[in-house]
């Protein structure tokens, strides 16, 4: 079986004049966990969308477990299929304020995929005690703080099993106390081989949790190395500037 679990060809996409992505090329493999890196408006959560197609790209070939589809004219029910096999963080939860822990984990299961309520609640109780929130399956969104809210996310990205989970800055609406029992999990995810694409500014987990490291910089990958590397032996200016950037930040 191929490694690679994605492989995207050229990668484009406009909004009006604006060019948000000037032709992309990247190979996600099996296992991977990935950063995704860069400054404010380079690209990186539109990347994220066009792989899930939340985005629709304006060009690219996209080869997902060995099939190969045309982003511009890919159809309906191709679509569906690969998203089928993923799973995405958002930055702000979007959970369904109206159903509790347990619901917004089942949900996909039950309505999407036909899976027995009772089968559904007995994985959905299993994944809230994976992410530390088994105490919470009866609570409402409202109840909880942002950091059990992306946990409970977390949880229904993953219910279905998904071949590659994206997020899209999963800790950035949190409060800096919060975000460590996230990362947690995030963590462990990766530890049992998850693959999983990252946009983040937490460079601790970019560099101690991620395999690869992609910066990305007007729309195009300025730099891709493994972690190790591209925090310690980059050669690349631009990088050097944002990681110092970063640093001065941190030490605030």
């Amino acid at each position: 079986m191929e490694n690679a679990i994605i492989k995207v060809k050229g990668l484009k996409k406009t909004f009006g004049e604006l060019e948000v992505l000037k032709g992309i090329d990247l190979t996600v493999n099996r296992g991977d966990v990935i950063a995704v890196l860069g400054s404010s408006g380079s690209g990186k959560t539109t990347l994220l969308r066009c792989l899930n197609f939340l985005e629709r790209a304006d060009e690219g070939k996209l080869s997902f477990d060995g099939r190969s589809f045309d982003l511009a004219e890919i159809k309906k029910a191709e679509i569906a299929e690969i998203r089928a096999k993923t799973g995405f963080v958002f930055q702000n939860y979007n959970l369904f304020a109206n159903k509790t822990a347990l619901k917004n984990v089942t949900e996909g299961l039950i309505v999407a995929r036909r899976v027995p309520r009772k089968e559904a609640e007995e994985k959905g109780l299993e994944l809230l005690r994976k992410v530390g929130l088994e105490d919470k399956r009866d609570y409402y969104p409202y109840q909880l703080s942002g950091g059990q809210q992306q946990r409970i996310a977390i949880a229904r990205a993953i219910a279905a099993d998904p071949e590659i989970i994206y997020f899209d800055e999963p800790t950035s609406a949190l409060d800096p106390e919060l975000i460590g029992e996230v990362l947690t999990v995030m963590r462990e995810l990766a530890e049992e081989g998850r693959t999983m694409l990252v946009v983040t500014h937490e460079m601790s987990f970019a560099e101690n949790v991620s395999n690869r490291v992609i910066f990305m910089e007007n729309g195009a990958i300025l730099e891709e190395a493994p972690s190790n590397e591209f925090f310690r032996n980059t050669k690349n200016e631009r990088v050097r500037a944002f990681l110092n950037m970063i640093s001065k930040e941190e030490e605030k």
